[in-house]
C-alpha cells in the first residue's frame, strides 16, 4: 500500500511522533492505522522509560483556582529546559494536572512518597478486617494487598485514573507528554488548598 502524506499527517495528529516515525511505522504495518498508532506509543513509553534518569530542573508551577476561590490548586511540574516548559502542550498537561488534583484530592505524588508507617497501618487493618469477614489467613493476606492496590489509587496522584479519561492513569498522562516532548516530565509537588479546611 502505496503511503501518503495525508496518512501521515492523520497519525502525527494521532500519536504526536514525528514525521520520519509516523513514516516508517505506516510502512512497517502496511497503512494500518491502529497497529501503526500501537507501535508508536509502545516506542514512546520505552523512550519514556530512557528519559526517566534525566534530571528535571525547569518547568512551571501551575495555579489553578476553583468555586469562586473557595479551593486552589499549586502544582510544581518539572522537565529538562526552559524550551519544554513553554511548550503549550506542556503548559496544557500542568494545567490537566492542577485539574486533576482539585478535583481527585490525591494526598501524595507517588508510591514511594507514601510514609513506610502508614502503609503497614493500612496493610494490617485491611489484613484484620479480612479476618473479621472469616477469611483464612493466606486469603487475608492477598485481600490486604489487594485492598492497599486500592488505596494507593485513592490517594497517590500517579495511580489515580485521569478525570478527563479514566481509561488512563496520571502516570500514563505523564508518560505520553514524555514521548510527545522529547525530555523527562516530574511532578515534583502539589498543595491543595479548600476554604475552612483543616489541614
Amino acid at each position: 500500500m502505496a503511503i501518503t502524506a495525508e496518512m501521515i499527517k492523520q497519525l502525527r495528529e494521532q500519536t504526536g511522533a514525528g514525521m520520519m516515525d509516523s513514516k516508517k511505522a505506516l510502512e512497517q504495518f502496511n497503512g494500518d492505522m491502529e497497529k501503526a498508532a500501537a507501535w508508536l506509543k509502545e516506542k514512546g513509553l520505552a523512550t519514556a522509560a530512557k528519559k526517566a534518569s534525566r534530571v528535571a530542573k525547569e518547568g512551571i508551577i501551575e495555579v489553578y483556582s476553583h468555586m469562586g476561590g473557595r479551593m486552589a490548586v499549586m502544582v510544581e511540574v518539572n522537565c529538562e529546559t526552559d524550551f519544554v516548559a513553554r511548550m503549550p502542550e506542556f503548559r496544557q498537561l500542568a494545567h490537566d494536572l492542577a485539574l486533576h488534583i482539585a478535583s481527585a484530592a490525591p494526598t501524595y505524588v507517588a508510591r514511594e512518597d507514601v510514609p513506610s508507617d502508614v502503609v503497614a497501618a493500612q496493610i494490617t487493618k485491611y489484613k484484620e478486617d479480612a479476618l473479621a469477614e472469616g477469611k483464612k489467613p493466606e486469603i487475608a493476606e492477598r485481600i490486604a494487598n489487594g485492598r492497599l492496590e486500592k488505596f494507593y489509587e485513592d490517594h497517590v496522584l500517579l495511580e489515580q485514573p485521569f478525570i478527563k479519561d479514566d481509561k488512563i492513569k496520571v502516570k500514563d498522562l505523564i508518560n505520553d507528554a514524555i514521548a510527545r516532548c522529547g525530555e523527562n516530565i516530574v511532578v515534583r509537588r502539589f498543595v491543595r488548598y479548600q476554604l475552612g479546611e483543616e489541614s
